[in-house]
Parts: structure tokens; C-alpha cells; sequence
């Protein structure tokens, strides 16, 4: 049940938490990340235990996420992204594997002055009332984690409805981690 649960927790980083927003087309191109968001991170999931996250580089733009339980590090799961920084945000992005659709996750992150990093998921209620007012082009999936969305809209329109001040609640907080002292 640990792997498990680390799993979930690792997959809330860059799959939206059971309830997925995905992306037909990468909304992505790569940038480099914020040399603050490299190292190992901390937290407590859902369930109390504490959670391990290491964020290291690949190359000069991509970057991988090692998850796994407190005091079990060879229960990892990697999970490889890129970033990027469009308007006032960050973002990350990682291609799902066939068995979950195959298609493109997209979560905000913001490293706070305390030396946290907090990591935001589209609201899944939201991403359907935009596309049921056409403000976006997407449809329903039904995936191995649940029902969720399939976004088809260019990475132009989907970033003018995230910029939209008037949008600014369609993010909401999936995780929050300390910075391990080293």
C-alpha cells in the first residue's frame, strides 16, 4: 500500500491527482528551469507519511522528479518534465504514458521565499465549464486514474485563458514541499 500511495502522490506533481486535465499537443517548449527548483524536497501526504522528492537536470531543459516514501529509497518512481515560465508562471509538463491516454499533463509551480515549492493542478469543474462555453475545444476521457479531460485547444488559446486574470482560480494547490537542509 506505501508504493502505492508515494505513487499517487509522485503522479500529483505532473498528472492533476486522479482527476486529469491532458493535452492532446505538448503545451509546452521546453525553457530552463529555476536552478531553485533542483534538489531534494520534502512533504507529508494525505495520509501522514512523509514523502521525498528530488528534482535533478537531464540536460539544459529537461529535468526529472525522483519520488518515494521516507525511509524507503528504493521504492522510487522517476517521472521525467520540462518547464517553462509563460506570463507570471511556471510551468511543467510530462508526456503520460500510453496507458493513460499518451497525451500531455500540465501543472503550475511556484517557489515560494520560505523555501517551499508548491505545486498547482487545473481544476478538472473549471477546464469543463470552459470547455462547455467554448472558450476552449477539449472532450471527456475516462483514463486508469478516473475521468478526466483531453484539452485539444493550441497552446495560444489555452495560455490566454490561463493569463486571464479572471481565471486566476482555475489553479488550485495539489502539494506543497520544504526544501531538505542540506
Amino acid at each position: 500500500m506505501k508504493v502505492w500511495r508515494v505513487m499517487l502522490m509522485a503522479l500529483s506533481f505532473l498528472m492533476l491527482n486522479g482527476c486529469l486535465v491532458t493535452f492532446s499537443q505538448a503545451p509546452l517548449i521546453a525553457q530552463p528551469a529555476p536552478k531553485q527548483l533542483l534538489g531534494k524536497w520534502v512533504s507529508k501526504d494525505a495520509w501522514g507519511q512523509a514523502r521525498n522528492l528530488e528534482i535533478s537536470a537531464v540536460d539544459k531543459t529537461h529535468y526529472q522528479a525522483v519520488a518515494y516514501p521516507k525511509g524507503e529509497p528504493k521504492v522510487r518512481e522517476r517521472y521525467p518534465f520540462i518547464v517553462a515560465r509563460h506570463g507570471s508562471r511556471w510551468y511543467a509538463s510530462a508526456a503520460l504514458p500510453a496507458k493513460l491516454g499518451g497525451h500531455y499533463t500540465l501543472s503550475g509551480f511556484e517557489l515560494t521565499d520560505n523555501g517551499e515549492l508548491v505545486i498547482y493542478d487545473l481544476d478538472l469543474d473549471q477546464i469543463k465549464q470552459a470547455i462547455g462555453q467554448s472558450v476552449l475545444s477539449g472532450e471527456p476521457v475516462e483514463t486508469a486514474e478516473g475521468a478526466g479531460t483531453v484539452i485539444q485547444s493550441p497552446s495560444a488559446e489555452v495560455f490566454a485563458y490561463l493569463d486571464d486574470p479572471a481565471n486566476s482560480d482555475v489553479f488550485v494547490e495539489a502539494a506543497r514541499y520544504k526544501r531538505v537542509a542540506k
